[in-house]
């Protein structure tokens, strides 16, 4: 309610005394409820994202928002400059504001004065990443190896930190839960550990603040992370929606069932302890609204409420929930990164750098299919996109926990790329990409980008990992030899080959590397169909 109405009240005068008493006791309550009203609507209100102890990200222009009373007039004071602007909020009481970025450093304050006055403090300018994803990139760094020394030796005031709060909405938000703080050993243990190691390096390398936005959520699927409309609007991505409304169709019988499976797991859960037994899984709830991995939920609910906060880029970790429909997510993963993209109307697209998938499950003794290689090939074909790149973690995976714990490579990995695109280091940022091939005679040669000075297999001779096929397509373990900057691949078991695959398993014993130290991405020649072909 705005003013004008909140003080137009007025009573009856042909009504008796008594009435007219007891009217203006109500409507002097009335008055005094509304101008309330009137007053805690029209304070100027800043996202959470926009809050002491932030970063702005340098270079540029950047965004500030917020609300107020309808067509209000805001005066916006910087701490870096002698001066005043005034917006004016719209008939909604949405404004936003841009401005050239300060220089590199701070601590700057930023006041905005309505009829109320906020003065945001202890802000720094410097480089500003998202860092998003599933269980991995949400891994705390309590859960890493090493934790309690890289906890303790966590205290720096030039990395903030901002944890967006989980949330599941079913349409794009405006703002979200969390607050900007200083990296401290006392607020950096339940912090990303890929975020905050990917960061580290930043600030090691470029010797600038660095603010960090973690917003991720375990066991999502990319869909979940991709705007709305962007899935609408793809054609190939419909089998994903029609699941959906399928499943909200079901939900209230799914519920029910989901409610009498819990009671019997919570029965089941006291007799293992009483009887000293392992409690059995939790049972799942069923999809439907408010479901973490619902279409566009978690966008909605964790990163539009991000937008349009100018940063530099992102980090991603995210794709074994989605290893069962790999050949999906060659299409998904790309349009989930132009959602992003367009959302914060980057024509070119900021930066976008993710980590391939890393080894995992049981080492398979001869060559065959692998959803999860699949869904790496997906991940290498990504990098056809402009301004994205990969980190490879093939060689520090876990067999036995899809949590690796050394987030301190995957960190520093990531970094690389960003330290030689975005901001322009000379030095080696990626592992050997598969090219080209060459057949000749009973040989396949390789080429590769990325050789990083050269090729080398990582303890010594001999090269593993390699498989090659004739046109039965029966494929098995070659015989790999660096020759300069290539591979040549050969078997006696296949005088005809056509076809060569590295690394291709869930959990490869795999060694090729460039003189880098960095591990060659797994890769095949051939484009015969997956074990996930038909999965939509």
């Amino acid at each position: 309610m705005n003013r004008t109405s909140a003080t137009s009240r007025r009573w009856d005068p042909k009504h008796d005394a008594s009435r007219l008493r007891t009217r203006f006791a109500l409507s002097t309550v009335c008055l005094v409820i509304a101008l309330f009203s009137v007053e805690s609507w029209a304070d100027v209100r800043l996202p959470a994202i926009i809050g002491d102890n932030m970063v702005l990200q340098t270079g540029g222009r950047v965004s500030l928002w917020g609300w107020a009373d309808p067509n209000e007039e805001i005066k916006i004071n910087v701490s870096w400059r002698k001066v005043d602007w005034t917006i004016q909020a719209d008939n909604a009481g949405k404004w936003i504001f841009q401005m050239a970025a300060p220089e590199t450093g701070g601590p700057y304050e930023i006041t905005f004065k309505g009829t109320n006055t906020v003065t945001v403090k202890n802000i720094l300018v410097g480089e500003v990443w998202v860092c998003s994803g599933q269980s991995n990139m949400e891994m705390a760094i309590k859960g890493v190896v090493n934790a309690e020394q890289e906890i303790v030796g966590a205290k720096d005031p030039q990395i903030r930190l901002f944890t967006v709060e989980k949330k599941v909405a079913e349409k794009p938000q405006d703002d979200c839960k969390g607050k900007w703080v200083e990296c401290s050993p006392e607020t950096v243990g339940s912090f990303s550990a890929v975020g905050y190691f990917f960061g580290r390096e930043l600030r090691k390398e470029l010797k600038q603040p660095v603010g960090l936005i973690h917003t991720s959520w375990g066991g999502t699927s990319a869909e979940a992370w991709t705007s709305p409309v962007t899935l609408q609007e793809n054609p190939n991505l419909e089998p994903i929606l029609t699941r959906y409304k399928e499943a909200v169709t079901a939900y209230p019988q799914a519920m029910i069932k989901y409610k009498e499976s819990l009671a019997k797991w919570e029965e089941a859960v006291k007799q293992a302890k009483a009887d000293d037994k392992q409690a059995p899984p939790r049972p799942g709830a069923p999809m439907g609204p408010g479901n973490p991995n619902s279409p566009s939920g978690l966008y909605n609910g964790m990163i539009a409420p991000l937008i349009p906060y100018t940063i530099r880029g992102a980090t991603w970790y995210q794709g074994e929930s989605n290893a069962g429909r790999a050949y999906q997510y060659r299409d998904l993963f790309p349009t989930m990164i132009k959602s992003w993209w367009t959302a914060w109307e980057q024509e070119e697209g900021f930066p976008f750098l993710f980590v391939q998938l890393a080894n995992f499950m049981a080492v398979k003794e001869q060559p065959g299919d692998s959803s999860w290689a699949e869904l790496r090939e997906a991940q290498l074909m990504t990098l056809e996109q402009p301004n994205t790149g990969m980190a490879v973690i093939i060689d520090i995976g876990d067999a036995k926990d899809i949590h690796p714990k050394n987030k301190q490579d995957v960190g520093k990995r990531l970094a690389l790329w960003a330290l030689a695109n975005s901001y322009g280091k000379d030095m080696v940022y990626s592992g050997p990409v598969y090219k080209s091939m060459e057949k000749k005679g009973n040989r396949i040669v390789l080429s590769f980008d990325h050789v990083g000075g050269g090729l080398v297999a990582q303890g010594g001779e001999p090269l593993k990992g390699f498989a090659v096929a004739g046109a039965d397509r029966q494929f098995v373990w070659a015989d790999a030899k660096i020759e300069g900057d290539k591979i040549a691949v050969s078997s006696e078991k296949v005088a005809d080959p056509v076809a060569v695959r590295y690394a291709w398993a869930d959990n490869p014993v795999c060694n090729l590397y460039n003189k880098a130290d960095l591990p060659a991405s797994p890769f095949r020649t051939d484009t015969w169909p997956g074990v996930t072909a038909d999965k939509k």
